[in-house]
């Protein structure tokens, strides 16, 4: 969909969005629109008894004296109550309303809300934003079209009284948009076409943003001793991978001293369980448990998109989990890059191992002023939190506050879990250091204390728990249905509030 910034004069064609407010009142456009058509739109909504609440839809026939297709009247509340991410909402509402009903061209009519020019700016930037969220498909392998499928709306002109500085305000939100959607790509493409290697090849693509692009394969991992990682990739045909994304960003003053944020994700392409194979029921699913490492380089395309002043790194460890002849199996145990022995009991909890050679990658190699992983890692998260807020694990209370903060202001909402040493000693082995497992109890705290076990004492780390919130089976106002990105946003804005110079 093509997103366009025009002066506020209404168009004569095609669907035609106005904003209003709580009881009824319409702003500006609409007043003007609603005198020329001698009060029809005061009429529709008394006789619809439509309310101007946040959200609500009216969609009317163009009053006698209009080319448009349609009419739509959109509610935003009392508009002092108005945030950005009530706006990004609104805008998503526009787009899902008008796709279900076919437009294929529109315009939405975004007034001054009160404030000063540059704030009404900003609200057609961030009505734009969720535009533009609301917009993803994922239909590529679609080849035939039902008869009754409607088209898709294609071009959406947002009318603001500047718009240049509401197309200034829409761009860097256009370019996390373009990360959302990349991680969503991503996590909704099938595991014959993303594994290990395509996932590099399609993290490449970032290089033509300026990031630095590598990967390590097996041969280079084993010299390092990541038997953790290497166990989980032995029953595939396809070789692991070590996905490294470096992003240097930082003013020229600064960028060299300038240690990295640092961001790691699993990425296992697809998750059978292994020798401890998973059930048949839902196995599908299992294409999207590389959405840690799915998150990590669709944020890197955010940053750069948007040229982020901030030097970044990411890791993600690349692997499929296959039971055959070479597969790890439960009993075995593996030596960490670390030099921790693991006694893995349980080769459906893979994707710790897998953490934890890239976390001590990025800790040995970059000496990062944090970190902060995700993982699709537990269902334990799931029966816990649900799938509404991702889990969270830190050792650092300013870094857990500052994700929950980033979080709330995204619409990415975390919930805070315990670590402590009564949770650790369940992870401890009779013949390793450590087991990938514990008992049933706590499932998703013992897997973050293992991830611990593997975090340098003075490094500030955060464990994001995401099983629950990567994948979505119903759509909401800036998030479609299927992958969601989930992550993305919120990592932008943590690095815009605390880390860039």
């Amino acid at each position: 969909m093509k997103i366009t910034f025009s002066a506020m004069r209404l168009p004569k064609r095609g669907a035609l969005a106005l904003l209003v407010a709580a009881d009824g009142k319409l702003l500006s456009s609409g007043q003007a629109l609603d005198k020329a058509t001698g009060g029809a739109l005061t009429r529709a909504m008394k006789a619809n008894d439509f309310k101007g609440k946040k959200d609500e839809l009216l969609d009317l026939l163009a009053p006698s004296g209009l080319d448009n297709s349609r009419l739509v009247l959109v509610g935003i509340g009392d508009p002092k109550q108005l945030q950005g991410r009530d706006l990004q909402g609104i805008g998503g509402v526009i787009v899902g309303h008008l796709d279900s009903v076919g437009e294929v061209e529109a315009a939405v009519a975004v007034d001054s809300l009160g404030g000063d020019k540059k704030a009404a700016a900003a609200s057609a930037g961030h009505l734009g934003y969720g535009a533009r969220l609301q917009s993803y498909r994922f239909d590529r392998y679609k080849t035939k079209k039902k008869p009754d499928r409607k088209k898709p709306l294609e071009k959406l002109s947002i009318l603001a009284e500047d718009a240049a500085a509401a197309r200034r305000a829409f761009a860097p939100f256009d370019k996390v948009a373009a990360g959302v959607h990349l991680t969503r790509d991503l996590v909704s493409e099938p595991a014959n076409v993303i594994y290990p290697k395509t996932l590099v090849q399609r993290a490449r693509q970032l290089q033509k943003l300026g990031v630095k692009v590598r990967a390590l394969g097996v041969a280079e991992m084993k010299k390092l001793g990541m038997g953790a990682l290497l166990g989980v990739g032995q029953g595939s045909a396809h070789e692991p991978q070590l996905l490294i994304l470096e992003w240097n960003g930082a003013s020229a003053s600064r960028a060299k001293a300038e240690r990295p944020i640092a961001f790691v994700g699993k990425g296992v392409t697809f998750d059978t369980g292994g020798i401890s194979i998973k059930p048949a029921a839902g196995m599908e699913d299992m294409k999207w448990d590389m959405g840690g490492a799915g998150v990590v380089i669709g944020l890197f395309q955010a940053l750069a998109g948007r040229k982020a002043k901030v030097n970044a790194v990411g890791v993600c460890g690349l692997v499929e989990n296959m039971p055959s002849g070479t597969a790890q199996r439960p009993g075995d145990i593996v030596i960490s890059m670390s030099g921790q022995s693991v006694e893995v009991l349980n080769t459906d909890a893979e994707g710790r191992l897998v953490l934890a050679d890239a976390l001590w990658y990025v800790q040995e190699k970059y000496r990062p002023k944090a970190i902060v992983d995700l993982a699709t890692l537990t269902g334990a998260i799931i029966v816990a939190l649900g799938h509404e807020h991702a889990g969270l694990f830190s050792n650092d209370d300013e870094l857990a506050e500052r994700l929950t903060a980033a979080g709330k202001k995204v619409g990415e909402p975390l919930w805070r879990m315990p670590l402590g040493e009564a949770y650790d000693k369940i992870i401890d082995s009779d013949a390793a250091d450590v087991k990938n497992v514990g008992n049933r109890s706590a499932g998703s705290i013992t897997a973050a204390q293992f991830l611990q076990r593997f975090i340098k004492d003075d490094t500030p780390w955060a464990h994001l728990d995401i099983a629950g919130v990567t994948w979505s089976t119903k759509a909401k106002p800036t998030v479609p249905k299927g992958g969601t990105g989930f992550g993305v946003r919120l990592l932008n804005r943590l690095v815009k509030d605390h880390y860039e110079a």
